[in-house]
């Protein structure tokens, strides 16, 4: 299966790599990137071919893959409008609406849209994936091995699902280095040093996370066995209770669902 990307930047590069780590050859894979520096970039690093423009080769594709910023996403759709035959089409641009990319890209049918995340550039991301009716089981799997090359998957039946998606696992990795932060400041604060501080707070997390995906256990559950009766783990979680910090997290997480249904209805308007 040939691919294009319409855009060579972080996300469109992690998943370039993921796919040629996966065996795919550079020569089945082309991007489009208009600025010069990226695209020598690119094909110095990944081999690929690069073009400063979609043009009728670079479109020649069983599959596009549109990776631009979601402001540039109507200007590069339409760019592609008349380019376009029956390519599996796919964007991973944040808050653009099938009905909506559908319609720029001339009421084009077999479009599926994608929510990975930033870890995707260690390979260890998750993608939210919703397909229009029109997408058959071919191109689903299409559409799952693509970004499987970066990470897990997980097929959405609602579009509207991709809202909670963005806020949860899109904008999650921030609120996992926002509290690596804390963690890393509370042990200087408490006297450590700056490199001891830091490899705590990232071993920590790191470690947590790997034994909660091997337990196959609730988190309630795990935290439980952390937590000996008047120990000093349950005096800290009695503060970030009095604190009401998981409630603070469910609002953060609904605030980003909510600014991101926003962000649909912005970009999607003519």
């Amino acid at each position: 299966m040939n691919v294009t990307f319409i855009g060579g930047g972080n996300m469109a590069g992690a998943i370039i790599g993921g796919l040629l780590k996966q065996g795919w050859p550079a020569g089945a894979i082309r991007v489009v990137e208009i600025a010069p520096e990226a695209r020598e970039q690119l094909e110095r690093k990944l081999k690929v071919k690069t073009y400063p423009a979609p043009d009728a080769e670079a479109a020649k594709a069983d599959c596009i893959v549109l990776a631009v910023k979601p402001q540039h996403m109507r200007e590069a759709a339409r760019a592609l409008k008349p380019l376009l035959g029956p390519q599996l089409v796919i964007t991973i641009a944040a808050g653009i609406r099938l009905g909506d990319l559908s319609r720029w890209l001339g009421g084009h049918p077999r479009v599926v849209r994608v929510m990975p995340n930033t870890p995707a550039i260690a390979l260890a991301g998750v993608s939210g994936l919703y397909a229009a009716r029109a997408v058959g089981a071919a191109d689903r799997a299409a559409a799952e091995k693509i970004l499987g090359a970066v990470g897990a998957t997980l097929w959405l039946e609602r579009e509207e699902d991709l809202d909670a998606v963005t806020a949860v696992s899109g904008s999650g990795p921030a609120y996992v280095f926002y509290f690596i932060e804390a963690l890393e400041q509370a042990a200087r604060e408490l006297g450590l040093e700056k490199d001891a501080a830091r490899k705590l707070a990232f071993e920590t997390f790191a470690g947590s996370v790997r034994l909660a995906a091997q337990a196959g256990e609730p988190p309630a559950t795990l935290r439980g066995r952390v937590t000996s009766k008047g120990g000093t783990t349950e005096r800290a979680l009695r503060s970030l209770d009095a604190d009401r910090v998981k409630q603070a997290i469910v609002r953060a997480v609904r605030a980003a669902a909510e600014r991101s249904r926003e962000l649909g209805d912005e970009l999607g308007k003519d």
